[in-house]
């Protein structure tokens, strides 16, 4: 397997020969050129990294630097030169140059520069296919849905992520994919290279929260043994997402509607305006309005808030989207627990369209990937779905104690252990194979001792 690519460009033979002998003896591929058209021709096929002279037959390093750059902004350039002024130097690195030599350069001095500079190319890359695969994670594709409801809320969507940083409110039933959405709108947009921080305000006290969002000052309050900065300080130049926006207190109210109105804050205990630029996307599936008419929720707030409103449907008035989400998970799920489920039988279909789904997307993928986990076919029938599976009364008499009795705790902790084989030990699946949430099942593991290792 070829080391990273190296380009030497140098109408000098000898150092032409010099480097490449060194870098290959490195493990590096590299090729030459003694022009700088044929330095354009080389890097067309791909360079990692180019050795360029300042003079060349044909044109300027300074030139030929401008034309790799925008060949390939990713491209890394040394410039060699023995005719090196400040002023070309500076000019060198504000064109995007990674450094330069001086001729007559020391060639272990060079090895190491390369190294450092591929060792920088390839943590660029890395950053990138991460920020790619998280782009690709949320990108609109995602939001699963064809109907006329979904297609006008992800056209909104669309529209929003390439807005400004205008406020959005996000509304709907629990488990409609609030989450969801105010990530499809913050990595599909402007700001997706910047921070996207999410608090969900009911899980944190209102005395704590205030500083969560805001920040304090060392001394501030008991606790304030240094200066810590809050979460829209720290989101500068990306998005918050405050899920649950409808259980703050009204003095936070008072203090996030003069953050939406100017942008400034306040850290908690200190006395300086803070500005930053953030886009602020807040959800809740509570009914703002009626909130506001109980005086529970500032109508000022409100509307500064619902600049941009997204009202996300429960399946329920989305059934025609059931078939695209059932592949959706299936094919998910195949892949995440190697299994070969090929789709569902027209009764579970027909079952799981009529179902209610209260819990909206997220019980619907909970209850699909615990059918997949629990069933033996290949297929999924209603009885493989715990919702649809028919609760018939057991005949007088049918079911009788043992003589010694059953003890409820062993019933529950043989549940826990099946649970836990099923999902293979993650504590997250298991929880939903038996409707609980991580703590309840936790509690369980601890009180059982499925933590502990075996004697």
């Amino acid at each position: 397997m070829s080391g990273p690519r190296i380009l030497t460009v140098d109408d000098e033979d000898l150092i032409r020969w010099s480097l490449k002998e060194r870098l290959s003896a490195a493990g590096y591929e590299v090729h030459e050129a003694e022009t700088g058209a044929r330095a354009v021709s080389q890097c067309e096929s791909g360079v990692d990294l180019v050795l360029l002279d300042y003079q060349l037959p044909d044109t300027d390093g300074l030139t030929l630097l401008g034309k790799i750059k925008t060949l390939d902004p990713d491209i890394l350039v040394i410039l060699m030169t023995g005719h090196t002024s400040v002023e070309t130097a500076v000019e060198a690195m504000k064109q995007g140059a990674y450094d330069y030599v001086n001729k007559p350069f020391n060639l272990d001095e060079i090895e190491m520069l390369v190294a450092k500079a591929l060792e920088t190319t390839r943590l660029r890359r890395e950053v990138k296919a991460l920020r790619q695969g998280v782009n690709g994670t949320y990108g609109f594709d995602q939001i699963i849905g064809e109907s006329p409801a979904m297609h006008s809320v992800k056209e909104l969507l669309q529209r929003i992520a390439a807005s400004p940083g205008s406020t959005v409110l996000l509304t709907g039933e629990s488990g409609t994919g609030k989450d969801l959405a105010a990530k499809a709108i913050h990595y599909n947009s402007s700001r997706a290279d910047g921070p996207f921080m999410n608090i969900t305000c009911s899980t944190i006290a209102e005395t704590l929260l205030e500083s969560e969002l805001f920040g304090h000052e060392k001394g501030a309050f008991t606790d304030a043994k240094g200066q810590k900065k809050g979460l829209l300080e720290l989101s500068h130049g990306g998005t918050v997402f405050l899920d649950e926006i409808g259980e703050i207190s009204p003095a936070l109210q008072a203090k996030l509607l003069r953050f939406l109105e100017d942008r400034t804050l306040k850290r908690v205990g200190g006395h300086a305006d803070i500005r930053v630029d953030v886009r602020v996307v807040a959800a809740t599936n509570r009914n703002l309005e009626e909130a506001v008419q109980k005086r529970e929720f500032r109508e000022d707030l409100y509307y500064r808030l619902r600049v941009l409103p997204v009202a996300l449907p429960p399946l329920r008035e989305r059934r025609g989207d059931i078939p695209l989400l059932l592949n959706f998970y299936i094919d998910r799920f195949n892949h995440e627990f190697r299994r070969n489920v090929k789709g569902v039988t027209p009764e579970a279909l027909k079952a799981l369209e009529a179902h209610n789904w209260p819990g909206n997307i997220r019980e619907f993928k909970n209850a699909v990937e615990r059918a997949m986990l629990l069933t033996t076919n290949d297929t999924l029938g209603p009885e493989d779905f715990l919702m649809l599976a028919p609760r018939q009364a057991a005949e007088p008499g049918a079911f009788r104690l043992p003589a010694d009795g059953i003890r409820l705790e062993d019933v529950e902790r043989d549940l826990v252990r099946q649970a836990l084989d099923l999902a293979k030990g993650n504590q997250t699946r298991a929880a939903a194979l038996l409707g609980m949430n991580r703590d309840q099942i936790r509690y369980r593991i601890e009180k059982f001792g499925f933590d502990k290792p075996p004697n």
